[in-house]
């Protein structure tokens, strides 16, 4: 069976049960998941029951696919994914983004709790993701390529929807939240990075720092789907702050801030 059967598959099991055309989907990064409780009329399946589905395996990360309305518009909100840093290869990683290509899902935005590198930034801050840096040593596109899935050297000038991130930009005005703008390095882990490393993510410009997301948002695109990427600064990075980093920390910024991630997430959709 190829990576394009087990993605038909479970996008017929989906489709199944209510999950077909939606007009969004949102993955929730660490911490995010709040959003999904507050879809109307909602449906959902953990991700266990759905063929070739890896199951999410990280604290913070719920495991369940939730569908809904918000706002006049039919979403699907993943809570919670897989990470390369669990040991799974990149096409397990990015799995959900090939079946949301195959449902026909025209937009994703992709959450996610970052490290802040760029000092300007307060911890608990929103950053709309308007470029990233692979820096995973790999990408999810490496291999034979299938041409139902995309072309083969996928253009990624624009890999983050101009458009959407003018509607999440209006949202969060609209919102009263601030909303920050920069570049997103996505590395390996599971460490966190080194103070030297922050301080070359910085020469290179970065301005926050995560372990998930640019391998979605590549495959988003190869599918043709229109991306969009916020990060919740829920830490600052290594060497920023005379203090280590703690996952939990992570989850109790994301908690903080969890109203206005959602307003900006809301206005954004109604906008789409």
């Amino acid at each position: 069976m190829t990576d394009f059967d087990r993605a038909v598959e479970a996008a017929e099991f989906l489709r199944g049960r209510g999950f077909g055309g939606a007009d969004v989907a949102v993955v929730l990064g660490s911490g995010l998941g709040d959003f999904a409780d507050g879809l109307a009329e909602p449906f959902e399946v953990a991700y266990r029951d759905i063929p070739h589905w890896p199951a999410a395996g990280v604290v913070g990360h719920a495991g369940r696919l939730v569908g809904g309305l918000t706002r006049g518009r039919k979403v699907m909100a993943l809570a919670g994914r897989v990470h390369f840093y669990e040991g799974h290869p990149l096409a397990t990683v990015t799995f959900a983004m090939r079946v949301l290509g195959r449902l026909g899902v025209p937009r994703v935005i992709l959450t996610n709790a970052a490290g802040g590198i760029n000092t300007r930034f307060a911890q608990g801050a929103l950053m709309l993701i308007d470029d990233h840096i692979n820096l995973m040593g790999t990408n999810p596109l490496v291999g034979p390529n299938d041409e139902r899935f995309g072309a083969r050297f996928p253009d990624m000038s624009e890999i983050y929807s101009k458009r959407l991130r003018e509607h999440a930009a209006a949202a969060a005005a609209d919102a009263g939240v601030p909303l920050e703008h920069g570049v997103y390095i996505a590395v390996h882990g599971p460490s966190y990075e080194t103070p030297a490393e922050i301080r070359a993510f910085r020469v290179w410009g970065a301005d926050a720092v995560g372990m998930s997301t640019a391998p979605e948002a590549i495959v988003a695109r190869h599918e043709g789907m229109d991306v969009l990427g916020i990060s919740c600064i829920t830490n600052m990075a290594a060497g920023v702050l005379p203090a280590p980093l703690r996952h939990d920390e992570v989850m109790e910024t994301a908690r903080r801030v969890k109203g206005q991630f959602i307003a900006v997430l809301e206005g954004t959709i109604e906008r789409c």
